[in-house]
């Protein structure tokens, strides 16, 4: 199988990545086969100059399912988005648009940065080989043209995929866009990729240099929330590598069977990618790691967790780790998050945070509050009351619902003071 390339100084018929040579046809068909692309391929295959870019051509030549479908239009991306469904979103500062289904298309185009840290001046109605000048790393500059599977690229693109390697365009790249430090740190976690030397030196310059400072905390904060998605704990390894973790949050550090152990011991209902991140700040202070995380505008709900089981899971883990009974248990962490009791399992209490996940947190009484409303009692006394039942029920002693309902009423009493 061969891929044609329309790449300058190459003629003929070039290998593929792999060693293996993939026809056009070939290259399209992986492509088409992606959720949604066969829509993509009906409404625009006859139009001139679009060209699928990226991610989604790189992971079809590597044999992995692509995460996007992004297209690049040498002309009107708007004009192509609507061809594609009346819900297209047009941005016009970019020469972008968003189609119904996901798909971004954007008009080819050439960026300028007016300062660090900046978002791009644009220029469209470029070449496409300019277009892919502007981009992150070389083996992110393949395009394949939708009428006939020519592949496009810049120099050394396929030969750095075949040796899965990172390269950025130039020496300026980390400096003009700092976001793509952390994009660095994704790539190569994802695909496994080492980064090229010098592009490691660039890395590590502007990273000195604090060109992070550069960009706002809402764009950091966005790469970091799309970094945690990748596998770890190699992404938060390549940031503290690079020198990145400890400019982004306090204290930063990570130890990768820390890491392992929390997110292997999450429930489903949990979220992993918060417990890897808390586990890399237990030697913060809860309240300035609240700041940062608002800074990196996490939600609300995310910055609770991450605080909550960074700052708990030290002193918590011992204490679960001595606790015999299962009604113990559930008087200990009934109201801690799944995540804190996750990370304090991987701190030092990983039995007990097994238990409590599969054992004791699932349990539910066969009595509710109704039912002891309905007994005569009210008030703060149902609470203690079902309290009284589940311990009961966790320890053996009442298993059936008339059981459980004596437990309560003797319980809510003998807490009261009755």
């Amino acid at each position: 199988m061969t891929i044609r390339r329309r790449d300058r100084g190459l003629s003929g018929d070039d290998m593929g990545c792999d060693g293996s040579r993939v026809r056009p046809d070939d290259l399209l068909q992986r492509l088409r086969d992606l959720p949604g692309a066969e829509s993509v391929f009906a409404a625009l295959a006859d139009v001139p100059g679009v060209w699928i870019v990226g991610g989604a051509v790189r992971d079809a030549l590597l044999d992995r399912e692509p995460r996007d479908l992004d297209l690049v239009v040498e002309g009107d991306a708007a004009a192509a988005a609507r061809r594609l469904g009346s819900g297209a979103v047009v941005h016009d500062r970019f020469g972008t648009a968003t189609s119904v289904g996901e798909v971004n298309l954007a008009a080819a185009r050439r960026e300028r940065y007016e300062r660090p840290g900046a978002l791009p001046e644009v220029e469209l109605g470029v070449p496409l080989r300019e277009d892919l000048a502007r981009r992150d790393f070389t083996v992110n500059t393949l395009a394949v043209r939708l009428a006939d599977g020519a592949l496009e690229s810049l120099p050394g693109a396929l030969d750095d995929l075949a040796e899965r390697r990172l390269r950025a365009l130039h020496d300026r790249s980390f400096l003009d866009d700092p976001t793509r430090l952390l994009r660095l740190v994704r790539y190569g976690a994802r695909l496994r990729f080492q980064i090229e030397e010098e592009t490691r030196r660039w890395a590590f310059a502007a990273v000195a240099d604090d060109a992070l400072g550069t960009v706002t905390g809402p764009r950091l904060g966005g790469e970091l929330r799309l970094l945690l998605t990748e596998p770890q704990p190699a992404a938060l390894c390549g940031l503290e590598g690079l020198g990145i973790g400890p400019r982004l949050l306090p204290a930063f550090r990570v130890d990768p069977d820390l890491v392992e152990r929390a997110r292997r011991l999450a429930p489903d209902d949990a979220r992993a990618d918060l417990v890897a991140l808390a586990a890399c700040c237990l030697d913060a202070g809860a309240a300035e790691l609240a700041e940062r995380l608002d800074w990196l505008e996490f939600s609300a709900r995310e910055r609770d967790v991450v605080v909550a089981a960074a700052s708990r899971a030290r002193s918590l883990a011992p204490v679960m780790g001595g606790m015999d009974s299962a009604s113990g248990l559930w008087a200990l962490l009934r109201r801690e998050g799944a995540e804190a009791v996750a990370l304090a399992g991987g701190v030092g209490a990983g039995e007990a945070a097994r238990r409590w996940f599969e054992d004791v947190r699932g349990v539910r009484l066969a009595i509710d509050g109704g039912d002891l409303v309905a007994a005569g009692l009210s008030g703060p006394a149902v609470g203690r009351g079902l309290d009284a039942a589940m311990g009961a029920l966790l320890d053996g002693e009442a298993r059936d619902r008339d059981s459980q309902l004596a437990a309560a009423v003797n319980g809510a009493h003998v807490n009261d003071g009755k």
